[in-house]
């Protein structure tokens, strides 16, 4: 299939696919004509390119799962090093759950303060 069937399976531009491929994340056959051609392998890629970055990894985190689909593996999650990306990006959805719990405890903390005129002196700004 060409770059803009490939496009619109995916449900992307052929500008997207331009740049998965100078990123180095997709690889196109080129014809004698200088078409690129695409396969379903290559849309099969796509998608886990896009799944990924749907839930927040980056596009430098999907390689190791991209790696892993053109190793032949049947899930990009199959390689230790996908899912190292895994572990690492928990721990920082894990310290970012924490930081927002102690935000929210500050917020109902001054939400149940009694006189909302007075600002407690422990966050009061001296000049």
């Amino acid at each position: 299939m060409r770059i803009g069937e490939l496009a619109k399976r995916a449900g992307t531009t052929t500008r997207a696919l331009r740049f998965y491929e100078s990123e180095g994340l997709l690889e196109a056959q080129r014809t004698s004509n200088g078409y690129r051609e695409y396969d379903e392998h290559d849309l099969r890629l796509v998608r886990e390119i896009q799944s990924l970055q749907a839930v927040g990894l980056s596009l430098q985190d999907t390689r190791p799962f991209v790696a892993c689909l053109r190793a032949g593996h049947e899930s990009g999650d199959s390689c230790a090093d996908s899912r190292e990306v895994y572990r690492r990006r928990l721990a920082e959805v894990d310290a970012c759950l924490e930081r927002l719990g102690t935000v929210r405890e500050f917020l109902l903390a001054r939400l149940a303060f009694q006189d909302p005129c007075v600002v407690p002196e422990e966050i009061q700004c001296t000049s």
